[in-house]
Formats: C-alpha cells, sequence, structure tokens
C-alpha cells in the first residue's frame, strides 16, 4: 500500500510517519516543503491513500493562509484528478475552521475543496477538524501552547500565561496518530460530515502550567505524576520530551553510613516509595516492624538472608535471597524483620514500600529478630 503524506516534516507528519514504519507500512510517500515539486505529480499517479497534513499556522503575512492552506489543497487535488486517482484522501483542518479569522477561513476553504472533490469524483474524504494536538516534537513557540510552556520550563526560560483561566480542549498526538491508522483501515470515527479523534481532554491554561511546573520540582521531591490521569501521564511523558540534553539525569541523596547506603528514587502520594538499599559484607539492617506499613524487598545483587519474627512468638522464619534468582519478598505487618548480607560483596535490594516515609508518623518499630 502506497501512503502519500503530506507535512511529512511537520509535528502530525513525523509521528504518523514514524508509527506507521512500527507497524510495517513501508511504501510511505513524504511530501514536504523542501521536496522537488514535481515529485507530486508522481506520487498522486500511485498513491492508495493520501494524509493531507501540510498547511500554513504562522506565515509572514495573512495572504499566506489562503496561500498555504487552500492553494496547496487545489494542487494536490488537481494532480489527483490529472491522474485519475480517487483513493481516499484525509486532510487536517481546525476547529478554528468554524471562526471569522484568516486562518479560519483558509482552513475552511480547504474543507470546501474536499467535500467539492467527493462530490465531483465520488473519492472519499475524511476533514478531520483538529483542537490543540500536542506531544512530543512538537515546534515551541509556533503552534501550541503547551509545547512552549514545556520547553521553556525545561529550559528555565519564563513564560507568559495572560489568562490562566482559559480552557483549552486538546488531543494527544498519539490519540491523534492511532485515529489516522485506522481511518487508512476504513474505521475512521466519523461524526455526520466531520470525523474526529474520540479521546479529547478539558482543562484549563493555569492548571496545565502548575502541572508542568511540578513536573520539573519533581526531580526535587522524587514524587511522579498521577499515572491514573490521563492527560497528565501524556502531558509528563511531552514534557520529558523537551528536556535539555545535557538534562536528562539528576542526583539523588544517598544517606550513607559505615554499613552502606540508602538512597530514595521514587516517591508517591497514593502508591508508595521506592528505594534502593547497599549493604556491606556481614551487615544486618532492619530489626523493626510496623503496624501499617507493608514493604517488599528484591535482592538484585549479592546474598543475603531475610530473616522474620511475629512480635509475640519465638519462631524465626529465614528467607535466603540472591540477585542470581529475581523473587520478591513480602514484609507483612507485626513482623520484625531484618536484612543480612551473608555474602562477600555488597548486598543491592530495591525496596518498596505502600506509604512514603513521613517523620512525624514513621510506624517503625526498634525490636531484635
Amino acid at each position: 500500500m502506497k501512503i502519500l503524506v503530506t507535512g511529512a516534516k511537520g509535528f502530525i507528519g513525523k509521528n504518523l510517519i514514524a508509527e506507521l514504519r512500527n507497524q510495517k507500512y513501508t511504501d510511505v510517500l513524504e511530501y514536504d516543503t523542501e521536496t522537488d515539486p514535481s515529485l507530486l505529480d508522481r506520487y498522486t499517479e500511485k498513491c492508495d491513500f493520501v494524509f493531507h497534513l501540510a498547511g500554513i499556522n504562522r506565515p509572514q503575512k495573512k495572504d499566506e493562509f489562503m496561500e498555504g492552506n487552500f492553494g496547496f489543497t487545489s494542487t494536490l487535488l488537481d494532480s489527483l484528478k490529472k491522474n485519475n486517482n480517487k483513493a481516499p484522501i484525509m486532510i487536517s483542518s481546525s476547529t478554528q475552521a468554524a471562526l471569522d479569522n484568516p486562518y479560519g477561513q483558509s482552513k475552511k476553504a480547504g474543507e470546501e475543496l474536499l467535500f467539492s472533490y467527493n462530490r465531483e469524483t465520488g473519492a472519499k474524504v475524511l476533514v478531520y477538524r483538529f483542537s490543540n494536538v500536542f506531544g512530543k516534537w512538537c515546534r515551541p513557540n509556533y503552534n501550541s501552547a503547551i509545547a512552549t510552556f514545556c520547553n521553556n520550563i525545561a529550559h528555565d526560560l519564563p513564560i507568559q500565561v495572560n489568562d490562566p483561566s482559559v480552557v483549552m480542549n486538546l488531543v494527544y498526538i498519539d490519540d491523534v496518530v492511532e485515529e489516522l491508522i485506522n481511518a487508512l483501515k476504513g474505521k475512521e470515527n466519523r461524526k455526520v460530515d466531520f470525523c474526529e479523534v474520540p479521546v479529547s481532554h478539558t482543562i484549563t491554561l493555569g492548571e496545565i502550567v502548575d502541572l508542568i511546573k511540578s513536573f520539573k520540582e519533581n526531580r526535587k521531591t522524587l514524587n511522579v505524576p498521577c499515572m491514573a490521569n490521563e492527560f497528565e501521564k501524556k502531558l509528563y511523558s511531552t514534557y520529558l520530551s523537551y528536556l535539555p540534553t545535557d538534562q536528562f539525569s539528576y542526583p539523588l541523596k544517598m544517606n550513607v553510613d559505615d554499613r552502606g547506603s540508602f538512597t530514595e528514587i521514587i516517591r508517591t502520594m497514593d502508591r508508595g516509595q521506592f528505594s534502593v538499599n547497599i549493604a556491606k559484607p556481614g551487615i544486618t539492617k532492619g530489626n523493626h516492624w510496623h503496624h501499617t506499613k507493608n514493604e517488599k524487598f528484591l535482592v538484585v545483587s549479592g546474598k543475603g538472608l531475610i530473616r522474620f519474627r511475629k512480635i509475640d512468638t519465638e519462631e524465626i522464619i529465614d528467607y535466603y535471597v540472591s540477585g542470581d534468582r529475581m523473587e520478591v519478598v513480602d514484609i507483612p505487618t507485626g513482623y520484625t524483620h531484618n536484612i543480612i548480607n551473608v555474602g562477600d560483596t555488597d548486598l543491592v535490594t530495591f525496596m518498596w514500600a505502600n506509604e512514603a516515609f513521613n517523620p512525624e508518623k514513621p510506624d517503625t518499630y526498634f525490636l531484635e529478630v
């Protein structure tokens, strides 16, 4: 299947082409502003589907809106008609097409061209009025406030928010791409004349900015966003794509003593705390119990012995653990417990606790196993 993508190097185009290749579509015809114009005739002669994503968002002059969003659409359709190619064609329009401004008028004109083309040729047309699309590879300071905010906050640059109460309707790039590939397969989400991405998000501009700022602070607090919130999860993925290339890593506070070290990695409000514990040979750590706090231990390197004793009994329960065999050991409540390095190298243990440590209510009571 030969798939023509105009605007191939743009935000949506790059993401779409990457996923088409992931899904083994190998014959993708890429057309962009730098493409030799003579190739358009060759591409429209043999393509089986057209994703028309090319357009103008930020021209130097207002009349360039019509030239880019109407003029090239007309050129593309004329080339398809010349080659008698009735391949289905999808066009990337905008919710702005319903508004009376130069950009919206140009998008509306492009839509009307496609509807007229459908009536004239019988070719299937799919008109998508996208709201604000966000995600990786979107150009900051161009056509996406989210891209600008993510980039500037990540790079410690100023941002400008004129009205934080403004409500934004947003679609995420992966949801857009999924819908477009469904359309390629004849399974578009159509609402009468227009098609749409079935998953969208509504949130205020101020809330978006607060979230992005919190993502930056998370490196200090060790919190992670709420992954149960679909928008927050998608926004966080977007933010990470704008990190400066020399700031992918960040340091952690290692609590070091002569026994080894303990380093907290992640903490959450509702999914607990994740840490790494290193014990030197012969060292015992722990000897405490909890009322409600519970933990999971996973030894990833070295050899250890985890010992338990229910606090009102004398029986000791032993679990030998090793980085040679990955297994998780649950630490039940009401059992005093410790972990002993019985090997001759450092014992490295990943530890998860169901709640982040609270010094005012530690729920940790010293008692020898």
